[in-house]
């Protein structure tokens, strides 16, 4: 059982023995992506010692109970420890998201509900800032557009994580906050009383590590400049400084206008695009790769209602995962980690019933 991990062991060893050679810091992007695998390969194991560690104590109980009546008092709690430990480290192997460990790029959109949509958007955004917060992430906004009562139309946000272990990666946890959010609740704008229902779009895609990784022909661009307005066409400045950047295979639009300069729009215009690109190219190998799974939780739908947020009855509700909570308070204030452990604990049961029908 486990013999797997045996070969990993060899490969821990040798990023090792990289990591302490100094030229590999000369070339960030490759002493990331060993610092990435190791931490992985860490976590591995450090869970197959635990394991192989209890099997052995459990074998020696049962070698001394017939002399030692307290070693056979041990086993059945040596027995529960060894099923939790197998059960950890046979989660802890299956193949990861190669993504996990990626910063992420989220945009949050109104949607359906007009000005209230906007405030749910807006409430959305200190939930997730507030949330990155409670991990100790980097939050950075690239791009904003505000509504007239204080919501939000479109905002483009940057989240940098703060560990190589890919468990702990920002798209290991935000990979699953893709799509339509709706909210239930009486609106600030509404006079009598009555719950209206309203929703906003979540998009969120992993960041590019390098500019290099994702290939992207000056060819293959079209590039506008335009005049920087605010709300209701209100000009921010007389020079053409706003950008629409169109990547014409793929007809991704970009357009920023937040930075001063044309040269800063286009920079951000092209970080976002990269990692819009980077998130197709991966949509397009999972579809490949798997036929998109039945039951896959971080869906490719843009369309697809993913959440609940009922503020008369204080509920958070994920219709993907069941999960149902009566919480919401705390939830708009950050606490998401019960309700993303539901998405990472249902893709994890997806894919360990995958591994059981390929064997």
């Amino acid at each position: 059982m486990f013999e797997s991990v045996l070969t990993l062991l060899a490969e821990h060893d040798e990023l090792q023995a990289q990591l302490a050679d100094p030229e590999l810091h000369a070339n960030p992007a490759r002493s990331k992506k060993v610092n990435r695998r190791y931490a992985e390969l860490s976590r591995i194991i450090a869970a197959w010692y635990e394991w192989k560690e209890i099997g052995e104590n459990l074998d020696a109980a049962r070698e001394l109970a017939d002399e030692d009546e307290s070693f056979a008092e041990e086993i059945p709690d040596l027995v529960e420890a060894q099923e939790a430990a197998a059960e950890k480290l046979r989660r802890l192997l299956i193949p990861r998201d190669p993504l996990d460990a990626r910063d992420v790029i989220m945009e949050i959109k109104m949607g359906e509900g007009g000005a209230e949509s906007a405030l749910f958007a807006a409430d959305l955004l200190r939930m997730y800032l507030h949330y990155a917060e409670s991990k100790r992430w980097k939050t950075e906004i690239i791009e904003q557009t505000t509504s007239d009562l204080g919501g939000i139309k479109d905002i483009q946000l940057a989240i940098k994580g703060n560990s190589s272990d890919p468990a702990e990666g920002v798209w290991a946890h935000l990979k699953y906050e893709g799509g339509v959010h709706r909210v239930q609740r009486v609106p600030a704008t509404e006079s009598q009383g009555r719950i209206h229902t309203s929703a906003a779009g979540v998009l969120v895609f992993p960041e590019v590590d390098e500019p290099e990784e994702v290939e992207i022909h000056p060819n293959d661009l079209k590039i506008d400049v335009y005049r920087s307005s605010g709300p209701g066409g209100q000009s921010v400045n007389t020079t053409d400084s706003a950008v629409r950047i169109t990547h014409l295979p793929t007809g991704i639009v970009v357009a920023m206008q937040n930075e001063k300069s044309q040269l800063q729009n286009k920079e951000a215009g092209m970080r976002v695009l990269r990692a819009r690109v980077l998130a197709r190219q991966q949509e397009e190998i999972d579809a490949a790769a798997s036929l998109v799974r039945k039951g896959q939780i971080r869906t490719m739908d843009r369309s697809e209602r993913i959440r609940t947020y009922n503020f008369p009855e204080n509920r958070i509700a994920d219709h993907r995962t069941g999960y149902k909570a009566y919480n919401l308070d705390t939830v708009m204030n950050g606490a998401l980690d019960a309700v993303i452990e539901s998405c990472i604990t249902a893709d994890e049961a997806t894919r360990l019933a995958e591994i059981g029908d390929h064997d």
